[in-house]
């Protein structure tokens, strides 16, 4: 296959699977490593991807994804995250959701708990739990972002005060190196963090292709976090700070 005709479906294997490896795509394309290498310098060079150890990310900077992109990033698992993440849920809890394509995947798997209270800032979270008629929904009102179904804001803000959950289950854009916990949009860093302030179980959900994006806005840190569920082992460095802190890492 051309230069031509692999560039397109690298980067389309990048945006499904949020890494693609060196090893992995000259198998797929019967070439050498050199060349995928050189496919992989070529297209950083051009803006569309960002090498990192062993392979390449899609670029991130200081927006996100389109948010059909990121519900088709990796599914296989989100879901798993999903399965684990609810299995650890109790029924007769109250929970907060916040924005994301990880938490959604969560309340798919909570159709089938019950006496759930939930509330969440997401709209399409609240079409799915609709399904589970023991669950009582609640919206965090405030300003419509169109492009995601989430409600962003100081009015939302003020809802969320108003409550003390169980469990708080943040999603997120990006988890740096350090342990920090990153966004894009600051009206929604800012509703996960009151969210975070009332729940006394405070849980992380975000598949490995987070790893190794960037994002500009500080929701936290692990150190605040009691579980943290993922798909892939964290890096050594990580692993040990969150031993550190006493947070859970919890895989699939």
């Amino acid at each position: 296959m051309s230069e031509t005709l692999r560039h397109p479906e690298i980067l389309e294997l990048a945006r499904q699977q949020g890494k693609v490896s060196v090893e992995d795509l000259a198998g797929r394309f019967g070439v050498t490593v050199q060349t995928i290498r050189r496919d992989l310098s070529e297209l950083a060079d051009s803006g569309h991807l960002k090498r990192v150890h062993g392979g390449a990310v899609p670029v991130s900077g200081v927006t996100n994804f389109g948010y059909e992109e990121r519900r088709n990033l990796n599914q296989e698992g989100k879901e798993l995250i999903g399965r684990t993440c609810a299995a650890a849920i109790p029924e007769n809890s109250s929970i907060f959701l916040n924005i994301g394509t990880s938490t959604e995947a969560v309340a798919r798997q909570l159709l089938s708990h019950r006496n759930l209270l939930v509330m969440t800032n997401n709209l399409n979270i609240a079409n799915i739990l609709v399904a589970n008629e023991s669950c009582e929904i609640i919206v965090a009102g405030g300003v419509l972002r169109r492009s995601d179904g989430g409600l962003v804001g100081g009015m939302t803000n003020r809802v969320v005060e108003q409550f003390k959950f169980d469990y708080a289950i943040l999603g997120c854009s990006a988890l740096d190196y350090d342990g920090d916990i990153l966004d894009f949009d600051t009206q929604e860093v800012g509703v996960s963090q009151t969210a975070l302030s009332r729940a006394r179980t405070k849980i992380l959900v975000a598949d490995h292709s987070k790893f190794e994006r960037s994002a500009p806005a500080r929701i936290g840190s692990l150190s605040a976090i009691d579980l943290f569920f993922t798909d892939h082992p964290v890096g050594a460095d990580l692993s040990n700070l969150c031993q550190e802190w006493g947070t859970d890492i919890r895989l699939p």
